[in-house]
């Protein structure tokens, strides 16, 4: 599996923008695809995730009703709407694929390039 990330840049706080993961390799089938991020200095932290019918949402608290995941089956893409933009959204933004577990945790087997998202105050 081939994630290529894209969308990010600067942006002012406030302002959106719309990151997008091309999945290549597998189609979508039984495959959940997650957004992970990494400020400088932090660690690594969960962002959103989706389940390949498009279903089973999840969303870290923090972005809860700026973010939004959703796909697109044709076109094999996955993409994170990020609106309400904060200063403290800035961070490289990997996105992954992997299993969502019964439980609802999900553990992501593959990764692809980070993409760098700076929001300015």
């Amino acid at each position: 599996v081939q994630l290529q990330a894209s969308g990010g840049g600067l942006v002012q706080a406030g302002g959106s923008l719309r990151l997008s993961c091309a999945v290549s390799g597998r189609t979508f089938s039984g495959l959940g695809v997650g957004w992970f991020r990494q400020a400088p200095g932090k660690e690594r932290e969960f962002v959103a995730r989706i389940g390949w019918r498009g279903d089973d949402i999840y969303y870290e608290d923090s972005v809860k009703g700026r973010l939004t995941i959703s796909r697109d089956g044709a076109r094999n893409t996955v993409y994170l709407q990020m609106n309400s933009l904060k200063p403290e959204d800035t961070a490289v933004y990997y996105c992954t694929a992997g299993n969502i577990y019964y439980s609802g945790s999900y553990y992501p087997y593959y990764w692809g390039q980070g993409t760098l998202v700076t929001v300015s105050s």
